[in-house]
């Protein structure tokens, strides 16, 4: 990264996430300034400039999308990605087609953010290695293991508040937690 630390908007409507999302941020050296819903994230985007910005997909009633546009008309430059929780082929075209230069699923590690945010920044030219695609699809085990750890996330790693949301008991949420899906 340059001398200067780089400015990061964190946009996420769950406390606990977005709070994650800032200290793991600023621990790697980014200046962050986070909002908690769009309103309040078009206010900072009329008031400073971005070099990069981390949109949740939904927050509250509303949606990380809308914030693409202002984002780049304000700040051109800038490295958007947007996460989600739920994970789909149409909301990653929008993102994309909106101006967005990434789309990852929750929950993403820090580096794997710094990755994405530094991209054109750390190395403009560089080809990226493309992940490799499995032939096979996804079985269902790793499916569900994968819906179990993005409900999960959105929970804040609460156990019980997941089971309830999942619709299934605590401890047969446990159970599946700890059985880990081999492979694909």
């Amino acid at each position: 990264m340059s001398s200067a630390p780089l400015r990061l908007l964190i946009v996420d409507d769950e406390t606990g996430t977005r709070n994650m999302l800032e200290r793991a941020m600023s621990r790697r050296g980014f200046d962050t300034r986070v909002a908690e819903s769009v309103d309040e994230a078009l206010g900072l985007i009329a008031r400073e400039r971005f070099d990069c910005a981390l949109l949740d997909l939904k927050i509250h009633h509303d949606s990380g999308l809308e914030l693409i546009a202002p984002l780049r008309a304000e700040n051109p430059r800038a490295r958007i990605i947007l996460l989600t929780g739920y994970s789909s082929i149409p909301t990653a075209v929008a993102a994309i087609k909106l101006g967005a230069d990434d789309y990852l699923c929750k929950p993403a590690g820090g580096d794997q953010l710094v990755a994405a945010l530094t991209d054109d920044q750390a190395g403009a030219g560089d080809a990226t290695e493309l992940p490799e695609i499995s032939s096979a699809p996804p079985s269902v085990n790793r499916l569900a293991w994968e819906h179990i750890q993005r409900v999960l996330a959105e929970n804040d790693g609460n156990i019980s508040a997941t089971a309830r949301a999942l619709g299934m008991h605590r401890r047969t949420l446990q159970r599946k937690l700890q059985k880990r899906p081999k492979g694909q």
